[in-house]
């Protein structure tokens, strides 16, 4: 009976999901089709406001749809006091697809819609293509340590479309979001990686790095901490609520002074110390992790 149960109940979250994602794009490329037409900066800058707040009632759209299948069983842990009319820079810990959408309703009504950095092989996934033309959703390219040693340029190529990037998310409040551990956390890539961590993978910094030196109005790093409570990660079994017992924590850094307006690319010693920092909240992080889990 459980069995039948879940998997209607996983049959129903997709179908809802995708009804819900479609009304939201739909809307936004309605709302963008100005923006190529008439590609004047004031325009675009104004429909980026508008955007983000279709973005911001899909978002709770989606937030609706989990508290009813999924019985609202995700608790958030956010004391903080934030500013919807300023810029932050967001990361988390990455253990699942579904992660996205965790975050957006821990994050949704306390800080701007998050924008996510893409893989840009995602491209051809229609949500994902639409998320980078009507929300200013970035493609980056991801470079493994051996094609970087390989090719040393492709460093500054990356940062370089990083900063170009980053200008998108000048034309309206955001919080520029990223998984610092690169990829999806799991036993396997722990073990093989040596990790000092028990609960996370080490932190890819170069990529925060980055968007902090091309958004110098940022000055805050929010820090979300997901734990689950099964050991389940797999795309049905979130649709299904086999994942659905969730806590989030979220803390908030002032970024030092000395760490922003620098070029991550040439300066080695702001590397070291931008490494440092990020270490030292990965650490406090880990711990954090370690108290929530169930």
């Amino acid at each position: 009976m459980y069995y039948i149960k879940s998997n209607l109940v996983g049959f129903f979250t997709f179908i809802l999901i995708v009804v819900e994602l479609t009304i939201g794009f739909g809307t936004l490329t309605i709302v963008n089709i100005p923006r190529v037409i008439f590609p004047f900066q004031s325009l675009k800058i104004k429909l980026s406001k508008i955007s983000n707040t279709i973005g911001e009632y899909t978002v709770y759209g989606l937030k609706i749809i989990m508290k009813i299948m999924h019985r609202d069983s995700m608790q958030v842990f956010d004391d903080n006091e934030f500013n919807k009319n300023v810029w932050y820079m967001a990361i988390s810990n990455h253990q699942s697809w579904a992660d996205i959408f965790i975050l957006l309703v821990a994050a949704h009504k306390r800080i701007p819609l998050l924008k996510f950095f893409m893989k840009k092989e995602l491209a051809w996934i229609p949500f994902i293509f639409l998320a980078n033309k009507t929300l200013n959703m970035p493609f980056v390219n991801r470079h493994s340590k051996k094609e970087l040693e390989k090719n040393p340029n492709l460093r500054f190529k990356d940062y370089e479309n990083t900063l170009k990037a980053c200008k998108r998310f000048q034309r309206s409040p955001s919080t520029i979001f990223s998984y610092a551990e690169g990829t999806r956390n799991n036993p396997t890539k722990h073990l093989a990686q040596k990790s000092p961590y028990k609960n996370l993978l080490k932190p890819r910094i170069g990529g925060i790095a980055t968007a902090l030196s091309a958004m110098s109005n940022i000055d805050v790093l929010v820090d979300y901490s997901v734990v689950y409570k099964s050991d389940k990660r797999g795309a049905w079994a979130f649709l299904k609520g086999d994942m659905r017992d969730v806590k989030v924590s979220v803390r908030k850094y002032t970024i030092p002074e000395n760490l922003k307006n620098k070029n991550y690319s040439t300066d080695d010693e702001y590397r070291e110390n931008f490494k440092r920092w990020i270490e030292g909240i990965w650490e406090e992080k880990d711990k954090e992790i370690e108290r929530l889990k169930f």
